[in-house]
């Protein structure tokens, strides 16, 4: 390490020191680039591990690819993304029936899993589902969790390049499955109402989600420690009704065609 970047380090770990836990909790100690560069590294491992992350051929695929692609880019259009011009904004499409999921790395690098596309009714509801997503990215809630999660110290060897081996892939196989805190899912939720009230799409749409997993049978593993379904329901209505965002179709026609080509 440099005699610069050691004095950089000093001094950030003696402003650290004077901080209680909980606001280091809050603390995000990577840059905007720093996000980019670790959605770039972690989009490399999920693309090289086909057996975990089967995804979905572009070729003979084309129009799921343009439907989904075609949604990020209403919700990115829609003036409220802070970080649309920053981020990469790839969508990757997993190809898992079984699985009811979508997340999003650092970066904006996007999955979304066929059994989610399959399992939702309408078009608003995939959408608020892609706004949540794009809202976790956008707010940079991965690299704040990772601030909690990981330590600061393992953070910082990270950010510097003097982590070992271990360390960094410790880091990177954790961005693909982290949890957020309740805080960061209901922040998500709020901001997908926020991004869509901007576009053709039901504000609410994320509402419908939440309302189908409640009458599903068990519910994903993902949501176990998150605010319960009929809560986020609420909130997310309450949202859209205090911004009074105009209620749109719901497409169901067309998602239902793209659902029959998966």
């Amino acid at each position: 390490m440099s005699i610069k970047n050691l004095f950089s380090l000093a001094l950030l770990m003696l402003m650290l020191s004077g901080l209680s836990c909980n606001s280091i909790k809050k603390i995000n100690l990577f840059s905007v680039q720093d996000d980019k560069n670790l959605g770039l590294q972690v989009s490399k491992e999920i693309e090289g591990d086909r057996n975990q992350f089967p995804l979905l051929p572009e070729r003979g695929n084309e129009e799921v690819y343009r439907y989904i692609r075609t949604i990020t880019n209403n919700i990115l259009n829609s003036g409220k993304v802070q970080h649309k011009d920053d981020f990469a904004w790839n969508v990757k499409i997993i190809d898992d029936p079984e699985t009811l999921n979508a997340f999003a790395t650092p970066g904006g690098y996007i999955y979304v899993y066929t059994g989610l596309i399959k399992f939702l009714d309408t078009e608003d509801q995939l959408a608020g589902v892609m706004g949540h997503e794009i809202a976790h990215a956008d707010r940079r809630h991965s690299t704040r969790q990772m601030t909690s999660s990981y330590g600061v110290q393992t953070l910082l060897s990270v950010a510097t390049g003097n982590a070992n081996p271990g360390a960094v892939q410790q880091v990177l196989s954790g961005l693909t499955s982290l949890k957020f805190s309740r805080n960061h899912e209901t922040e998500a939720d709020s901001y997908s109402v926020t991004y869509l009230c901007n576009t053709k799409y039901d504000s609410a749409g994320a509402a419908g989600f939440f309302k189908k997993i409640a009458g599903s049978k068990g519910q994903p593993e993902f949501l176990s420690t998150h605010p319960n379904s009929a809560g986020r329901v609420k909130n997310i209505e309450k949202k859209a009704a205090a911004m009074t965002c105009k209620p749109s179709s719901t497409n169901v026609s067309e998602h239902n065609r793209i659902k029959n080509l998966i």
